[in-house]
C-alpha cells in the first residue's frame, strides 16, 4: 500500500525533479509534469485534490489502454482525460516497489535525454 508520502519520496529521488506548490503533490522534470495528485471534478461542485490518487504520464494511448484493461483495480481514467497519455493510479492499491517503477517510467518519458543519463542504469535503476 502506497501513499502521497511515497510518491513524494520516490519522485524527489530522481534527477532534476522539482515539486510545484499545490494542494496535493505535483512533480516535474525539465518543466514537464510526470506525476501529480488527481484533481477530481464533480458536476456542480468544486474540484477536490485527491492525494490518494496519482495522475501518471504514460507516453501514449496504447500504454494507457494496456494499463486500464490489464489492471483495472489499479488504474482508471476520467472523461476530461480522453485522448491524453495519462492514467489515474489508486495509491492504496499499489505496492511501493510497483509505484517506484511507474514513477520512474513516467519520469523517463518526460526527462530530456541528457537528464536521463544521470539515472543509474540496470535492472534496479530508479528510486527505492
Amino acid at each position: 500500500m502506497a501513499d502521497a508520502d511515497d510518491v513524494r519520496r520516490l519522485a524527489l529521488a530522481l534527477p532534476q525533479v522539482t515539486e510545484i506548490d499545490s494542494a496535493g503533490f505535483d512533480f516535474r522534470v525539465a518543466d514537464r509534469g510526470f506525476v501529480w495528485s488527481y484533481p477530481e471534478r464533480r458536476p456542480g461542485k468544486p474540484r477536490v485534490i485527491r492525494t490518494d490518487v496519482a495522475v501518471l504520464y504514460v507516453g501514449d494511448e496504447a500504454e494507457k489502454q494496456a494499463l486500464l484493461l490489464g489492471e483495472p483495480e489499479l488504474f482508471f481514467t476520467a472523461p476530461g482525460y480522453a485522448g491524453l497519455p495519462l492514467v489515474m493510479l489508486r495509491l492504496p492499491a499499489v505496492s511501493v516497489p510497483r509505484l517506484a517503477e511507474l514513477i520512474t517510467d513516467a519520469w523517463r518519458m518526460r526527462a530530456p535525454e541528457q537528464v536521463q543519463s544521470e539515472l543509474t542504469t540496470g535492472p534496479d535503476a530508479g528510486p527505492r
